[in-house]
């Protein structure tokens, strides 16, 4: 059975996610996911979080998909002993020295690579198993042909985003964001905090959405220049991700608020179990739901909207100047 797997932003986000269905969700602790602080948990948040999706037969994983110096390995360290304790059932990372060492710590937690580790060939897949991962998330643009080659090859849980963005470039590895403005901080732990990079802790400006032109010295060649950075649902494909046998189905979107989430989870959640009650031998007709999700993106489009102007408004402000 396809695991359905969902964001909590906070612990009201995780409620719904678990009231909606999801089969897993997943956190960020504070400063060291790649979303800014407001939807990143504390420790003792990260806690409920636990107990909250064990009590509604959730599973609950981390999201520590930050790239870290050395100097940061042992507070990692420290915080997943903590969450190893309480019962964490995985952890969703990206940076490789720190997937090694954490397998090494806790040699029995589920490890999956995040979408920030950018694999796209099997060769990449056969390394991180190497580092102690068992679930890598598959990347955005790859084709069905690709997947199933993958799933028949190698012996590793396949991950697909079902909601999430198509970026112009690498998702994860985009040095972009400071474009207006980087400013560096350390928490009171010690972890670096670089505004404007979620790489390292701080938060995507998403500066593609700016209006960019293009120049060739002083001659304009386009007058408006589209950097990719789309949202999108998947639909058509979820049948056959289905019978293809992918283990994880993700929704993205701690950043959306509660009802919205509440929303996409229910939707897929009944989804998947419309289509693994439906007959194998009679078509399913996805008419309904094409309706029905289509009436979901609107409201994600208007919080997504929102969200990338408050962004791009912050990122042109400049950051206070200590004398």
């Amino acid at each position: 059975m396809v695991e359905l797997l969902a964001p909590a932003g906070n612990l009201p986000m995780a409620e719904a996610a678990v009231a909606g269905g999801a089969n897993a969700i997943y956190v960020g602790p504070r400063g060291w996911s790649r979303r800014r602080d407001a939807y990143e948990l504390s420790d003792e948040e990260v806690r409920e979080a636990i107990e909250i999706a064990h009590q509604g037969g959730a599973k609950l994983r981390v999201a520590v998909n930050t790239n870290m110096q050395s100097q940061e390995i042992p507070g990692l360290l420290q915080k997943m002993e903590k969450y190893v304790a309480w019962g964490v059932d995985g952890a969703i990372m990206t940076d490789l020295g720190a997937i090694a060492v954490v397998h090494r710590r806790f040699p029995d937690l589920t490890i999956h690579a995040s979408i920030g580790a950018n694999i796209l060939n099997n060769e990449d897949v056969r390394f991180y198993r190497s580092l102690g991962v068992s679930q890598v998330v598959a990347d955005t643009k790859l084709t069905l042909k690709e997947l199933a080659s993958r799933k028949e090859q190698l012996d590793v849980g396949i991950e697909i985003l079902i909601h999430a963005n198509k970026c112009y470039t690498y998702l994860g590895k985009c040095w972009m964001s400071p474009y207006h403005n980087l400013e560096r901080t350390v928490d009171p732990f010690g972890k670096d905090l670089f505004k404007g990079s979620p790489n390292r802790g701080g938060l995507d400006y998403r500066v593609c959405l700016e209006a960019w032109e293009l120049y060739h010295g002083g001659d304009l060649l386009e007058k408006r220049v589209a950097l990719k950075n789309d949202a999108f649902f998947l639909l058509e494909d979820i049948p056959q991700l289905i019978d293809l046998g992918v283990h994880c189905l993700k929704i993205q979107g701690r950043e959306y608020t509660v009802p919205l989430v509440g929303q996409m989870v229910r939707f897929y959640r009944d989804l998947i179990d419309a289509y693994e009650a439906h007959p194998k031998t009679e078509p399913f007709d996805l008419a309904s739901w094409r309706a029905r999700l289509a009436a979901i993106q609107v409201g994600r489009d208007e919080q997504r909207t929102r969200g990338t102007f408050a962004l791009l408004a912050e990122a042109r402000q400049k950051p206070d100047v200590q004398q």
